[in-house]
């Protein structure tokens, strides 16, 4: 039995006090409310809009065409991360310009859950696939890929030892960065068992270790460390991180979820600061069974191209908090996706040079692998968690002599561990040109992953976006709101409908 399981917790009947919440009928809802929190902040007072100029992101070049005949064969790690889609959303309610780097159309996809069917039997992931019309031009055809994480019971969950590392800097002093995490903790908390365990490491000027390993059935003693947080001082962010792995190894189970949850705007500026030394640390510690997610902060100094590698390196996710919402989505919602079931999971398609003439992996720009490898197991690659979906796109030129001749046209093959030490584990799926010319029209979820890259191409004012229009996403958007549990879909439409 959980301990203190609210149905309304503290923060959920915040959010209905603050009015964040959306309904999926209300066009203007969310963009009005969101606005509401973004200058009124979470508790009623005035913050004002920062500005965001001093936001970092790494600036990358959108995947080229690549001729089939030289290169037939495609690989990349999945990615699950989906901070990019919340920090774009953040700068278009605000009414600020959308930085292009700002917009990696994989975080986008990755954002939303799709309804993608579920494992079987043993298997921690099933795959699926679909080709048809590609709506942004029409003679190219485009290819959705599919992966879906096992679900887990609350009864399958394990044992979790969580090491929240807290940034404490002064640059952390205001309601949408150090009061909103707080808020998120103690939701996460009402979220656990009892048996879970969370330690507690603040870091500014100094590194300090709030509460050492405690055992969620003391949650007032967590509670009461929580709510000492205040920001003050400078960033000593490397030396914070070291400890807080050292305090996840010390308390290191294999059964269980051996997790740093890094929480800051990225802004170190003391100790350990280069992005390579922070990557090579948090490679080590995963190599030994400590995951990492980031939770990213506010904006104005966000050091996204900080976190984003470091999450990617340390076998781990990077989220972006920017409401009470998205809080709650990543708390909440989708607490499951904290648990990794498909290690190193990578992604292979081979293209049939007598059918595709060239071929473009929309999005994943830094997450391409070399053919050789896919079937590497001692490669690095990303992770899933439990019934969290994964989705790709392709853009694709096919011969003009293609018909439908039930020829090959493309195989897609993935990989996954079920743990970091295991063997990968191969599953695959054939298609052929039969599916692309198939008639019978394309599922809800092939629409819906077009418009959103749509969209993001938009953003990105990506040199390979064809005819795509905000018409074309929201139209495209449209017809995939039929699977949409917690409004997060119809939060986009809304989005893409606020004028500039």
């Amino acid at each position: 039995m959980k301990t203190a399981r609210l149905f309304l917790s503290l923060s959920a009947m915040s959010l209905l006090a603050v009015g964040c919440s959306t309904t999926g009928d209300d066009v203007n809802g969310y963009v009005e409310n969101y606005s509401f929190c973004m200058t009124n902040g979470l508790d009623g007072e005035m913050t004002g809009v920062p500005e965001a100029g001093g936001d970092k992101f790494e600036e990358f070049a959108d995947n080229p065409f690549v001729k089939t005949s030289m290169e037939p064969v495609s690989t990349f790690s999945v990615d699950a991360d989906g901070a990019s889609y919340a920090i774009v959303r953040r700068y278009k309610l605000s009414d600020h310009s959308i930085d292009p780097s700002s917009v990696r159309i994989e975080e986008f996809l990755n954002y939303f859950t799709f309804n993608y069917a579920a494992p079987k039997g043993d298997e921690s992931v099933a795959i699926n696939a679909e080709v048809g019309d590609c709506p942004w031009n029409a003679k190219h055809k485009l290819l959705r890929l599919g992966i879906k994480g096992k679900e887990l019971t609350d009864g399958e969950m394990p044992r979790a030892n969580f090491v929240f590392l807290v940034d404490v800097s002064g640059s952390m002093s205001s309601s949408d960065k150090l009061d909103l995490l707080k808020k998120g903790l103690t939701e996460l908390l009402y979220q656990l068992n009892p048996d879970d365990r969370i330690s507690l490491i603040t870091y500014s000027g100094t590194v300090k270790k709030l509460l050492e390993s405690t055992p969620v059935r003391e949650a007032d003693k967590i509670k009461n460390a929580i709510s000492k947080l205040s920001a003050s001082g400078s960033t000593a962010g490397g030396e914070a991180l070291k400890m807080a792995y050292e305090e996840a190894l010390a308390n290191y189970d294999p059964k269980c979820n051996n997790r740093v949850i890094l929480g800051t705007d990225g802004d170190f500026n003391v100790g350990v600061t280069s992005t390579d030394a922070l990557v090579e640390m948090v490679e080590s510690y995963a190599r030994k069974g400590i995951y990492m997610t980031c939770l990213g902060f506010g904006f104005g100094n966000l050091n996204d191209a900080m976190m984003e590698k470091v999450s990617n390196s340390g076998n781990g996710t990077y989220h972006y908090i920017d409401c009470e919402d998205e809080m709650m989505k990543v708390f909440v919602h989708e607490r499951s996706q904290f648990v990794s079931v498909a290690n190193d999971a990578k992604c292979q398609v081979s293209f049939n040079p007598d059918v595709v003439s060239e071929y473009r992996l929309i999005g994943y720009e830094n997450r391409v692998m070399n053919k050789e490898d896919f079937e590497d197991d001692k490669k690095d690659a990303g992770e899933i968690g439990a019934g969290q979906t994964i989705t790709a796109l392709y853009e694709v030129v096919l011969n003009e002599d293609t018909h439908d001749s039930g020829q090959a046209f493309a195989t897609f093959d993935f990989r996954y561990k079920k743990s970091l030490d295991g063997a990968s584990i191969p599953l695959q799926v054939k298609l052929t040109t039969d599916q692309i010319f198939n008639k019978n029209g394309r599922s809800d979820e092939f629409y819906f992953a077009a418009g959103v890259a749509a969209y993001g191409m938009i953003l990105r004012q990506s040199p390979y976006k064809g005819d795509a229009t905000i018409d074309l996403a929201k139209s495209l958007v449209k017809q995939g709101l039929s699977f949409d549990p917690h409004g997060y879909r119809a939060e986009l439409l809304q989005m893409i409908n606020k004028k500039e």
